[in-house]
Formats: structure tokens, sequence, C-alpha cells
């Protein structure tokens, strides 16, 4: 029968594996020469080990895990981290409640969140720092006249109660409704501040991505979709679109950074108590100056709050 103790590191040392006789004798290289490749091997090892601790001597390694609308910000705040000599981070999107309960478990050192915390989260020792400010544009085409729509009036158009613009003061034309696939972090967040748990109309168009609604809208005089406030004046393409006002509110990162923008939430991070040591340092840089055209460029707003415990109390 195959003798399977250390089946691998043999396969690779010899090739065949090592038999053994009825008698449980082995038929093959020596004792001592086997041994001395089990030493050689276990040394590889070693080496393999040390060298994945990094050149810098650091054993420790920072893991951010949560949220998907968070994730290529924490991604690229942990490049830029790492480069100016901080730990190393392991960066996940596993959505934010799944984050929220690895760091109240012990098994992540920072959770970000597109969210705030539930009842029972906040029950828990979780400090929160907020990073980013995302406001969700509602955008018609330059051709649609229409001044303005309330949040009640928004949820009827998206559950297909409201489906000409004459109710709603404009022309005598269908509205034609965009909306976001099930994946998208920005209708989970439409879905939640502007439905009230009302369904969706399944009628309406999905697509994908912020691009293809912006330009889908831009070019069809009755339709309406929404996009993060960042996108509305893209540098990125020759279309235009128009930010409807929401409960009369102009959709505008001032009104959103002042709360009186109603689309719009914070994005945050969540640590087990005030951020210490490596998470504090991380944090740090994602409210630096080398991470506020990032989160632009991401299409959120860079927020500017102070780090909960301050640096004395994280070293």
């Amino acid at each position: 029968m195959p003798y399977h103790g250390r089946a691998g590191l043999d396969r690779i040392a010899h090739g065949p594996l090592l038999l053994l006789s009825r008698g449980g004798r082995p038929h093959g290289p020596s004792r001592r020469h086997r041994l001395s490749v089990l030493a050689l091997v276990g040394l590889l090892v070693g080496l393999l080990a040390l060298a994945g601790c990094g050149g810098g001597g650091a054993s420790h390694t920072l893991t951010v895990a949560g949220s998907t609308t968070v994730l290529p910000i924490a991604e690229m705040a942990a490049e830029g981290f790492e480069a100016q000599g901080g730990a190393h981070v392991l960066v996940s999107g596993l959505g934010s409640s799944a984050g929220i309960e690895a760091v109240t478990n012990g098994t992540a050192d920072i959770a970000t969140s597109s969210r705030d915390l539930t009842a029972e989260e906040a029950s828990h020792e979780l400090v929160s720092t907020v990073i980013a400010h995302d406001g969700i544009a509602v955008i018609v085409s330059p051709e649609n006249p229409v001044s303005g729509l309330t949040l009640a009036q928004l949820r009827d158009i998206y559950a297909g109660k409201i489906t000409n613009w004459s109710e709603v003061g404009g022309p005598d034309l269908a509205i034609q409704v965009v909306n976001r696939d099930e994946a998208s972090g920005t209708r989970e967040a439409f879905r939640s501040i502007v439905m009230g748990g009302v369904e969706f109309d399944r009628a309406a168009a999905v697509l994908p991505g912020t691009g293809q609604v912006r330009d889908v809208v831009s070019r069809t005089p009755g339709a309406i979709g929404y996009i993060s406030i960042g996108f509305v004046d893209s540098a990125y393409t020759t279309t235009t679109v128009r930010a409807l006002p929401v409960d009369g509110v102009d959709a505008t990162e001032g009104n959103v950074e002042d709360g009186s923008y109603p689309i719009s939430r914070e994005l945050y991070v969540f640590t087990n108590g005030d951020p210490r040591g490596d998470a504090y340092d991380y944090i740090s840089y994602l409210l630096s100056d080398d991470m506020e055209q990032v989160i632009r460029d991401a299409g959120y707003i860079p927020a500017y709050d102070s780090i909960p415990g301050g640096k004395e109390d994280a070293e």
C-alpha cells in the first residue's frame, strides 16, 4: 500500500511515492537521505515564511473588511499607505454587515461600511470615523423641463405608480425609468433612502454601471436615473445630464456635506474601541490630503473628521 506520511513532500523530493513491504521495511532512499531532504524542505519553508513578513520586518498585517462600496477607496488607501512605509494591509469586500461583525468578534482590525450601525451593533464598543460623504443625484435629460421632485414622487416613479412626466409638472411624455443592477451599492442606498420598503418597478431598465446610466439618460428625453453626485459633471464624457432638486434641495456637494440634501449617506470605518497603532495610521491616511482626489475620483466627497482618541492616545 502507498506510504502517505508527508506524501506531497516525498513526491517533490523523490518522484514516486515510497513503498513499504509487508514487513514494514521501506524500499527506496535511505533513512539518513530522507531526513536530510526533510530538513532541507523545513529550511525552505522557514525562509518562505520569513520572506512573507516583508523586508521591513513587520509581522502584523492590518485587516480591513466590509463594504463593497468603500472597497475601491480602501484598496487605494492600502497601496498608498504601504508605499509610505506603513504596515501591510489586507482589504476585502464582504459587505458592511460582515465587516462590522468581523471587527466585533476580533477577526478584522477595521470595518468599512456604507451605513451606520444598527441598534444591536451599537451595543458593542465600536467607534466610528466618517471617511467620505456620498450624495445620489436624480438625473434627467437637459431637454426635460421638470423643475424638481419630492421624495414621495420619486418613490412612486420608481415603483411604477407615476408613469408620465405630466403627473409631476412636466410635459406629456412617458417616463422611462432607469435603475441599477442588484449588485450596485448605489442601488442599495437609493432603495434604503428613497423606496422605504416599496418594491422597484420590474419594468424599469436595469444597467450595470454609472457610465451607462448617465449615457442613456443624457440621450433619452423621457428617462430618469440616479448616480453619485461626483459623476453629474464628468470630464470623461461629452454628454450632459441635469440633476433635479429633491424636496426643493439642489444636489450639490455643499448640501450633502451639511446634511440638507435628502438622498445622501456617510461612508464609515469602525474599530473596536478607539483606533490605535497601525489602524490609527491607516485611518489617518484615509483622511489625508493624499486621498482627497482619490475619493473625489470615486464619486464621493472627502470628510475631514478628526479620529477618535487622538494621536497621543493611539500610541
